[in-house]
């Protein structure tokens, strides 16, 4: 039996498992009484969202706790018994009575007391010692450091995933390839649950993006100047997926299904079981999704003088492509003592698909005007993804000091074979076997400390290591009309060992004198990379080389509070771009002759130095945070796209000329970006909101460089690579929201990303539309959704690349016009309500940044 037969086993059991565990907690609430309620005021009158808490004064472990609704009732299931029942609620007198629970029914109404006094402003006191949480009305929300963004109000991206859901959160935008990018750059840090995630795969490509389902997701933190308290990776910022657990008591969870065109199904159960000092959580699903990648490109070569110099060359290439994920997560939380809790969590991922492809090439040579060429590709993919998380919680007092500890082991395996076919004017020309394996093995281990100092004061100390480990291993076999025995295509048939261990110490203190609030930190990295290649070119040698780096990386927040949510923010760090991996590989990858990735083995990190000034206003019915940038980033890596002259033997045997296109990662000069980034909701009446994001940018790019090339004589010469340029544009993006009434909405969502233009390449703007409708239904427990994705079928990359010898227009869609619909139901039992804790700390972030737990 292979692996992947185990897996898919696996991932069902684990699916099934999944529904038993549903099905037995179900019948375990069975054996409970219901019990209904109200809780009132000295009026008669009804008390909303009051906190009841049922205290068995026998066996804790059967207590639990529920808020009343808009009506002042409430219903939970009791296991029959003597109950200390505590109320509590903003301006009344916390109320405790005991009760004997002895079978189903209404226990009538508790009466509860106002405050005998409040404060000579005429506000409440603050009731200290219990916090009520209700489900969030504002889809975004500004912090000290981060902005977070809630995708439960989108409607447009239910049943998809992660992908579609990045692709509405404001200052990030989605280009059609599946990268991600905020404010204009694609050096985004991805993390989930705070750290990095063999979930994502090694390069974070669109694939690892919509394996990870958008109903499994509760938020996603925007952090575009991360402060010392996180990796310095990411120039462009980080982006935080904060997966789902549910606070609420006793049991819960939800499924939902999806159907859609291009084809695509998915299945996802979300369950969590909180009783006691005991949680857990189980999450399982799979999908599959077809897609169509199309890719046009037309060169004109500028310098053709001889007859058999080749004046256009145009490519046009569908790839289509049938994939399969299947995911299963499962963790717990067991609390120790009320200072001391340990979590576990596991989590497995598979994605497997195949790859249909055709590129046609028609050439235009001065004599021969009608020269055509075909490739047909064929390829499959299986990556396997595995992640285990260990953790310690321990509060040293009631006062926040507070030690955390995490362990993550994470490993992940892609095979990728390929199997490719030339033709000439429909002769056989080649035969190329493509088998690409690839292993990344992970560690990082992190101690966290929080100690408060005073009402105001906190300092936070941490170390984190970082050992990750990528194994490539690529074999490109190569038959021709001249050599029709395959042989092995000796500079792309490689092994590689890409080896990087980060060492960090980070120290942070915030405080708050008045309405200032400051908070200051530095961040010391230790670098060691390793590289080993070789490959059976026999005149290349072996090549082995280390690199090392030390740098140091401030952060300074300051924020002023003119009035309650109405502040002003300026901060300032420094970050680093590590080149991937994949870009240190001398030669990567091989799957078209004519188009290849040459990597860079002496890539540096780039380093950026970024500065923000914002200002957030946040009512009732808007919040508007208006934020003036700059970054100005060293080193800066760019693609150097370049092309050379190669010989070959043609269907008759003769030999010829052909023109090998070639793309490079350097670094090379400067790039500054400034602007400003105004994000916005307004509830504009009780049944319109409108959640809004506009990125007004300038940009100075700086650098050339030589490179090798070919005259208008195919003689070898070099030319320059102008980067040069500098200019203004935009991206925005709206979504509105109608309530048509209680049970349901509509969404329309667009986004416009402006044009880039400096010497070496020009790149057009983009726009797309999306729908999307969703109803309540059944009491509250369903939910049906449908959208409609790139109404109008425009979202696609259209840019000019200039080189000294060509001209190249290209076109690329990775997606076209899609729709799903999504069938949600929810299940659950008890109400969420936090564990009564201490009066939130001034200057501390919501739980779920960098520091949080493994889960």
């Amino acid at each position: 039996m292979n692996q992947t037969e185990i897996v898919n086993i696996f991932t069902k059991k684990t699916l099934a498992l999944t529904f038993v565990l549903s099905a037995a907690a179900m019948a375990f609430a069975q054996e409970k009484a219901g019990i209904t309620g109200m809780i009132v005021n000295k009026s008669n009158q009804p008390v909303p969202y009051a906190s009841v808490t049922f205290t068995n004064k026998a066996n804790k472990a059967l207590s639990d706790a529920v808020l009343t609704d808009e009506k002042g009732l409430y219903k939970l299931d009791l296991t029959p018994g003597n109950y200390d029942i505590t109320v509590e609620a903003i301006d009344y007198k916390k109320s405790t009575i005991t009760k004997n629970i002895a079978g189903p029914g209404n226990i009538g109404a508790l009466s509860i007391q106002p405050e005998a006094a409040t404060s000579l402003d005429g506000k409440t006191n603050e009731i200290q010692g219990v916090v009520i949480t209700a489900a969030a009305t504002k889809p975004y929300k500004v912090e000290l450091d981060k902005r977070t963004y809630d995708p439960s109000q989108d409607i447009v991206s239910k049943g998809g995933n992660l992908q579609d859901v990045l692709s509405n959160v404001p200052s990030v935008s989605v280009d059609t390839d599946g990268t991600v990018s905020m404010r204009g750059s694609s050096n985004v840090r991805f993390l989930i649950n705070g750290k990095p995630s063999a979930l994502l795969g090694i390069d974070d490509g669109a694939n690892a993006l919509q394996s990870i389902p958008a109903d499994q997701i509760d938020r996603i933190e925007v952090i575009t100047n991360p402060s010392s308290k996180f990796e310095a990776s990411g120039t462009a910022g980080i982006l935080n997926i904060i997966l789902k657990k549910s606070k609420k008591t006793g049991f819960n969870g939800s499924v939902i299904g999806t159907l859609g065109y291009l084809p695509q199904t998915n299945l996802n159960a979300n369950l969590n079981w909180r009783k006691g000092n005991f949680t857990w959580f189980l999450n399982g699903g799979g999908g599959y999704r077809e897609s169509k990648n199309t890719n046009r490109s037309d060169d004109y070569f500028t310098n053709a003088v001889k007859s058999d110099d080749l004046v256009t060359r145009n490519q046009n290439s569908e790839t289509k492509s049938k994939n399969n994920n299947y995911n299963a997560s499962a963790g717990i939380v067991y609390d120790i003592s009320e200072k001391t809790s340990v979590n576990a969590s596991g989590t497995v991922r598979t994605f497997d698909s195949e790859n249909f492809g055709n590129i046609d090439y028609k050439y235009s040579y001065l004599t021969d005007p009608n020269g055509f060429s075909n490739r047909t590709t064929f390829g499959t993919n299986n990556n396997l993804a595995f992640q285990g998380d260990f953790g310690l919680d321990h509060k040293f007092d009631d006062k926040g000091q507070n030690l955390s500890l995490s362990l993550s082991l994470q490993r992940s395996r892609s095979y990728n074979d390929t199997n490719i076919d030339e033709t000439q004017n429909d002769t056989f020309l080649l035969k190329n076997i493509v088998n690409q394996n690839t292993v990344n093995k992970s560690v990082i281990g992190k101690a966290d400390y929080e100690l408060p100092i005073g009402e105001n004061s906190k300092l936070e100390a941490g170390y984190r290591i970082d050992i990750n480990t990528n194994d490539y291993n690529n074999d490109v076999r190569q038959s021709t009309v001249a050599a029709p025995t395959l042989d092995f295509l000796k500079p792309y048939t490689y092994d590689a060992t890409y080896k990087e261990t980060f060492n960090a110490f980070y120290l942070q203190f915030k405080s708050k004198i008045g309405k200032l609030g400051y908070q200051v930190g530095v961040r010391d990295e230790l670098s060691n990379v390793d590289i080993n290649y070789r490959n059976l070119d026999p005149s290349k040698p072996a090549i082995v080389t280390n690199k090392n780096y030390n740098n140091l990386f401030p952060s300074v927040y300051l924020s002023y509070e003119f009035a309650k949510d109405n502040q002003l923010l300026v901060n300032y760090t420094r970050r680093i771009d590590r080149p991937r991996s994949f870009f240190m590989i001398p030669n990567p990858s091989y799957s078209d002759n004519q188009n290849i990735f040459d990597g860079n083995i002496d890539l540096n990190p780039s380093y950026v130095d970024s500065f923000e000034f914002g200002y957030s206003i946040s009512k009732k019915k808007f919040t508007i945070n208006p934020t003036l940038y700059y970054r100005h980033q060293t080193d800066d890596t760019k693609m150097l796209v370049f092309n050379l002259k190669e010989t070959y033997l043609d269907t008759d045997l003769n030999q010829r000329e052909r023109i090998v296109s070639h793309t490079k990662p350097i670094n090379l000069g400067t790039d500054d970006r400034f602007g400003l980034d105004l994000n916005f909701n307004w509830d504009a009446t009780s049944w319109l909101k409108f959640l809004g994001n506009v990125d007004l940018f300038g940009y100075n790019t700086k650098g050339s460089t030589l490179y090798d090339t070919f005259d208008k004589n195919g003689n070898p010469i070099q030319a320059v690579a102008d980067f040069n340029g500098k200019g203004f544009s935009t991206r925005a993006r709206l979504s509105s929201t109608i309530k048509v009434d209680k049970t349901f909405s509509l969404q329309l969502q667009g986004f416009y990303r402006g044009g880039q233009k400096t010497a070496y390449q020009d790149r057009k703007d983009m726009y797309a539309i999306n729908f999307g409708a969703s109803k309540t239904i059944w009491k509250g427990d369903g939910t049906l959704a449908f959208n409609i994705q790139d109404i109008f079928n425009t979202r696609a990359m259209r840019s000019t690349t200039y080189t000294a010898n060509s001209v190249r227009d290209s076109y690329m869609q990775w997606q076209p016009r899609q729709f799903s619909v999504s069938l949600t139901y929810r299940f659950k039992q008890g109400e969420k309500v936090e564990q009564p804790k201490k009066k939130k700390d001034i200057n501390s972030n919501a739980a779920g940044d960098d520091q949080q737990g493994p889960m």
